[in-house]
């Protein structure tokens, strides 16, 4: 299948790259131009507009910071849907507002088309090495037709329901990784405060019931001091965000999501918004004048 594929940053150009290395015909657009002729000179084409990505495109994908960079990109001016042939397949990759996803799949479906909401977790290494997990929302069929490519750049594929399905289920997922970290965070300065080698601290506990996915990615750059963005803090907050309008919408409160939302602002005030999410380690040295490290 023909394949068009907007938005090449730090999540999306690998995952394009995956597809191309699969062998997938693909058209790609991205604001940087140096993004678009990466992926050139491994085969791809390269497209002047997400119109032009998705003209004659059997599947369509977006890969987007937020819901209104998807809705530029498939609704306005020299949008997918200017150009979206009939029976084309959206999937939009990005992690967005779950009502978003279910008023822009009934703007595709008024063009002729289908949409799967199919966010990814994982962060930039799975993206390069085609092992992130996505959480899907559309109709079983729909997903079905596009399940083996989505297998090209991910290792876990999953559907949890309809539309918007899959952005919910990746802010119950933000929600996790947030708290993960923050907890990861505390526990470190408290053994550092208390005089105790953070790093044997990890590889004691890493293999119990403490030990996690989060654990592993995270400890490391910590006592590294590497700080450089797996996945950005600014980005975290945009889901957090969501995940606190969410709640709202159903009436239910999310107290550590929130309190973890107010250590991420605080960063991002201090300058620290595009570093990795792991940085909330600083907020916690920051109270304690305290320092994580090998």
């Amino acid at each position: 299948m023909k394949a068009g594929f907007i938005g090449l940053g730090i999540m999306g150009k690998p995952m394009a790259k995956n597809l191309v290395k699969a062998g997938y015909p693909l058209c790609v657009y991205d604001h940087h131009e140096e993004s678009i002729q990466e992926l050139a000179q491994m085969g791809a084409v390269p497209c002047a507009s997400a119109k032009e990505a998705a003209e004659d495109a059997d599947v369509i994908f977006t890969m987007l910071p937020n819901s209104p960079h998807v809705k530029t990109a498939l609704l306005e001016k020299d949008g997918v849907l200017e150009s979206m042939k009939k029976g084309a397949v959206v999937v939009d990759m990005s992690s967005i507002d779950p009502t978003v996803s279910i008023e822009l799949e009934k703007a595709v479906a008024a063009a002729g088309g289908e949409m799967i909401d199919a966010p990814v977790s994982g962060g930039e290494p799975k993206a390069i090495d085609g092992t992130v997990s996505f959480m899907c929302g559309g109709k079983e069929e729909v997903f079905e037709k596009v399940k083996p490519m989505l297998e090209k750049m991910g290792r876990d594929v999953t559907l949890v329901g309809p539309i918007g399905s899959g952005n919910m289920t990746k802010l119950a997922n933000q929600i996790i990784v947030a708290v993960n970290i923050a907890a990861l965070s505390e526990a470190m300065v408290l053994a550092t405060k208390s005089g105790v080698n953070p790093e044997n601290v990890y590889k004691a506990i890493r293999g119990g019931l403490a030990g996690s996915t989060v654990m592993d990615a995270k400890a490391p750059m910590m006592l590294d001091r590497n700080f450089n963005p797996g996945f950005r803090i600014e980005l975290h907050i945009k889901d957090l965000n969501n995940a606190v309008n969410a709640a709202k919408a159903v009436g239910m409160e999310i107290p550590m999501a929130e309190k973890v939302l107010d250590m991420m602002k605080h960063l991002q005030e201090e300058g620290m918004g595009r570093c990795d999410h792991g940085a909330v380690v600083r907020y916690y040295e920051e109270q304690e004048n305290v320092e994580v490290k090998r």
